[in-house]
């Protein structure tokens, strides 16, 4: 096999392409590797913010809660309903955590970049900007639900999991694998693209029509978010919930 001077020349302009970045960002390495200082602080925040409410919710309890004590508990029964729904009664407990912790990142992630203005603090490259503005959180949320349905699959049905690749006939094995690859990246492009549509339109709106516009745009944006808090973990319990049925 020859390589020639072309076939090198395009593989340096797909590095190069590779290469391209959209807008500027905040590096921190960390253990030899290079990742997005701003979403790492932005997250921080986010989980402290949730850390804190966690904590005040629950340093007193009362058999008859009141305060801060009901809003947690009020937050937990809606989680606790939403999981039950999808996953059903039997199976919805050990799930409860992990569905509420992706609904309330997800949930304070989205708020957090409609409410408070990010873009005021000064970094020395880039700018703050919601955790989920970044596809690489939403990858991560969307691969950490993947490696969740599979290890429910497995861990309730054992090795004939994988006998729903091949139903209702083999021939449909391929398209089969291709839906567990589309899972993951409708989850991710979902929630990337509303949440990053929705802060273009504000900055737009803000720069055009800085007093009256926006401020209904950004009321619609907090439905928005909380909306998509809600479908991402709705589908997550969902695809969870699928793959422990003993069909598919």
């Amino acid at each position: 096999m020859y390589i020639t001077g072309s076939s090198i020349e395009s593989f340096n302009t797909l590095y190069q392409i590779s290469g391209v970045e959209v807008g500027q960002h905040l590096y921190w390495e960390i253990g030899g590797f290079e990742v997005h200082a701003q979403v790492l602080i932005t997250s921080w925040l986010v989980i402290g913010i949730l850390l804190a409410v966690a904590f005040l919710g629950t340093r007193k309890l009362e058999t008859i809660p009141n305060g801060s004590q009901n809003f947690v508990e009020y937050v937990l029964e809606f989680i606790r309903d939403l999981t039950r729904t999808q996953i059903g009664e039997e199976e919805y407990r050990p799930w409860v955590p992990f569905i509420g912790t992706m609904f309330l990142f997800i949930f304070v992630s989205n708020w957090s970049g409609a409410l408070f203005p990010w873009r005021v603090i000064e970094l020395p490259h880039g700018e703050l900007a919601a955790p989920t503005n970044d596809i690489n959180t939403t990858v991560a949320l969307a691969l950490l639900t993947s490696v969740a349905y599979f290890y429910a699959g497995f861990h309730k049905r054992g090795l004939s999991y994988f006998g729903k690749y091949i139903q209702p006939t083999p021939v449909l094995l391929p398209i089969n694998i291709l839906e567990d690859f589309t899972k993951p990246l409708s989850l991710s492009f979902r929630l990337f693209g509303n949440i990053l549509a929705d802060e273009l339109v504000v900055a737009v709106l803000v720069s055009l029509v800085p007093l009256v516009v926006p401020i209904p745009m950004m009321f619609l944006g907090l439905f928005t978010s909380a909306i998509q808090a809600l479908i991402f973990a709705t589908l997550a319990a969902a695809y969870i919930g699928e793959s422990m049925e003993g069909h598919h």
